[in-house]
């Protein structure tokens, strides 16, 4: 674990961003954009802020989860009610002074507040607008709700893992379409922002939650459309190679295994003592080890269960076989490679000292990103970012404030 890096120019700075979106896909965009530079305006519902908030497990904070505090990070907070009309009067003013704009509310949602593109490109000519919904701003889906388990299941996901026969199951338990789709929604906005930069004008990024799991199933539509391949589970392996998946040891652990050419096949042969197995008339050829895959898997899977896991790693590790141990998140922190690498970072919060979160990625060897501050306390910049952004008395601000405008 690393503290974060000394101050330094970043990329990015001179960027504002309103991030008015909640829970994870447009705002992990918003906070990538801020790890390198980007000023981050959260934008929150007075009183109750992002929904994210209470997601995941609470602190003494009473406004913020780990998970919150984790992916809230490098961001402002500014209480404002976008449904009111007074609020999107101050909202638009916002955009006026600002680059992007993130939301992620479901489509027709800030044109019903008086908030879409005609309004917003009006005020701003050069703002890029990144939405990220379940299904997309188009199509028959649109107005569905859409979360990461769902976009797994109709993206294509949720029917491949799992044990064949069995239940499909969510992958990790994670929110990865989220993440996903917000990586696409960052990269998004830089295109965009390059376009803005020559020629002064703005656009929108339209991402659906499904089309960025769908993307990355590698050969599923090129294999159902040419082939009529229907991928099914597969369990702890793959269809398109042997030896390639998950292994107990003797030690109650597991190792993963990835023998994708035959001459990765013929160092693990090697490695088990048993060179034999990979001769032209036993497993040698792919072919041979795809047609016989259980029987592969079988005897793999026996060498690797009469000794320890360091002991496979360790051999396998001398005859370059590509393997690694599943690690729990207590591996992880434990891991000199993570620890090398600076994966995890101290944030310090005046209120609850030292949390440790996932560092800033991509590293970049110039301008690396660095985290400054945790998921902020809700509120926390509105009176800063109104006053002195906007130019507001504090009168007014007060006068917003019993209003429940802010």
């Amino acid at each position: 674990m690393t503290s974060p890096a000394k101050p330094s120019p970043l990329p990015l700075q001179g960027i504002r961003v309103l991030d008015a979106a909640t829970f994870i896909a447009a705002p992990y965009a918003a906070g990538m954009l801020g790890e390198f530079g980007a000023e981050v305006i959260k934008i929150e519902q007075p009183g109750t802020g992002d929904p994210f908030r209470q997601f995941g497990t609470p602190t003494e904070r009473k406004d913020s989860t780990l998970a919150w505090l984790s992916e809230g990070r490098n961001k402002v907070s500014v209480t404002l009610n976008l449904r009111v009309p007074e609020g999107a009067a101050l909202f638009k003013n916002l955009v006026r002074k600002s680059d992007v704009v993130c939301e992620n509310f479901r489509p027709g949602t800030l044109e019903k507040w008086g908030l879409g593109w005609e309004e917003l490109s009006a005020v701003n000519p050069g703002l890029v607008l990144l939405r990220i919904s379940g299904y997309g701003q188009t199509g028959p889906y649109k107005d569905r709700p859409g979360f990461a388990r769902i976009a797994h299941a109709v993206g294509g996901l949720s029917h491949l893992a799992g044990m064949p026969g069995e239940a499909p199951v969510t992958p990790g338990s994670t929110s990865l379409a989220d993440y996903i789709a917000g990586l696409h929604g960052a990269f998004g906005v830089m295109l965009a922002l390059r376009h803005r930069d020559r020629t002064g004008v703005g656009q929108v990024i339209d991402v659906g939650l499904y089309e960025s799991i769908f993307r990355v199933l590698d050969e599923i539509a090129p294999a159902y459309a040419r082939n009529g391949i229907v991928r099914e589970r597969e369990g702890i392996g793959t269809r398109n190679a042997c030896p390639h998946g998950h292994f107990s040891t003797e030690d109650g652990k597991w190792i993963a295994i990835a023998c994708t050419s035959d001459k990765m096949f013929q160092r693990l042969a090697e490695a088990m003592g048993r060179p034999s197995l990979a001769g032209p008339e036993a497993f040698g050829p792919q072919r041979k080890r795809l047609a016989a895959r259980a029987e592969v898997d079988r005897l793999v899977g026996e060498w690797t269960g009469s000794l320890s896991r360091d002991r496979v790693m360790e051999i396998c590790l001398a005859n370059e076989v590509p393997c690694g141990p599943l690690n729990t998140i207590a591996d992880i922190f434990a891991d000199p490679h993570f620890r090398a690498r600076e994966v995890l970072v101290e944030v310090n919060d005046k209120d609850l000292g030292d949390v440790v979160i996932p560092n800033v990625l991509p590293k970049l060897s110039q301008t690396p990103g660095r985290v400054t501050n945790l998921g902020p306390p809700l509120g926390n910049a509105t009176d800063t970012v109104l006053r002195d952004l906007l130019g507001l008395p504090q009168a007014e601000i007060d006068r917003l404030r019993q209003s429940g405008v802010i």
